[in-house]
């Protein structure tokens, strides 16, 4: 059994997926406390399910698009059969962590989609950077910045660990502390040309506080 959040359809607003349909898996829980956390209602909130369950209610909405996300999905053990099960169905699964949990038991057809917290989250002490070892080409890893100090930290991050030459790099703003176009500009004065700046797109869409977005 999982303990399940929400599940949700909706517009991907993130990622280099952002802008396609997707269904998103929301799994209760998170061992990280993030001064930006937006999601704080998944830390205990949820209902049991189980695999079979959530494969009915997924095969409703009749995309192949699959999101597994938090909370932190990674606590709950049940979260790779999950993934694997998915997979083995056809769809196209993104799992997208906190980066402090080990990743090397999520199954190699699955999308890692992993935060590196930066200075402003609090957390950047549970960086688990051995993942940087089972990451795969083509997974990617985000940089949720806030402040000038969080972008120098990331851009130096993204240089020592030549992180662009292996997967997509995202640069994303903290909603309502750190203007788009500041972030914009950094990146074009520095000619970070391989990193990709994004914003959370469902947020424009809808209310920035709305839930199953």
């Amino acid at each position: 059994m999982l303990k399940i959040n929400e599940i949700f359809y909706s517009i991907q607003g993130e990622s280099s997926y952002a802008g396609m349909p997707c269904v998103f898996i929301r799994l209760t829980y998170c061992n990280l406390r993030c001064t930006y956390c937006d999601t704080e209602y998944a830390f205990y909130e949820g209902y049991d399910s189980s695999i079979e369950s959530l494969l009915e209610d997924i095969k409703k909405h009749d995309c192949k698009l699959v999101e597994v996300t938090g909370g932190e999905p990674l606590m709950q053990e049940e979260v790779f059969p999950l993934m694997e099960r998915l997979c083995d169905e056809g769809y196209t699964v993104l799992v997208e962590t906190g980066g402090s949990l080990p990743v090397n038991k999520v199954d190699k057809r699955v999308k890692i989609i992993m935060d590196l917290k930066t200075p402003s989250s609090g957390m950047m002490k549970k960086n688990h950077m051995e993942n940087l070892n089972y990451l795969k080409p083509g997974d990617e890893i985000k940089f949720v910045i806030g402040s000038y100090e969080d972008y120098t930290w990331s851009k130096k991050l993204v240089e020592e660990y030549c992180l662009s030459e292996k997967y997509i790099v995202l640069f994303s703003v903290v909603f309502g502390k750190l203007e788009p176009l500041e972030l914009s500009e950094w990146i074009l004065k520095d000619k970070l040309n391989n990193v990709r700046f994004q914003l959370q797109m469902h947020k424009f869409i809808w209310e920035p506080e709305r839930r199953g977005v």
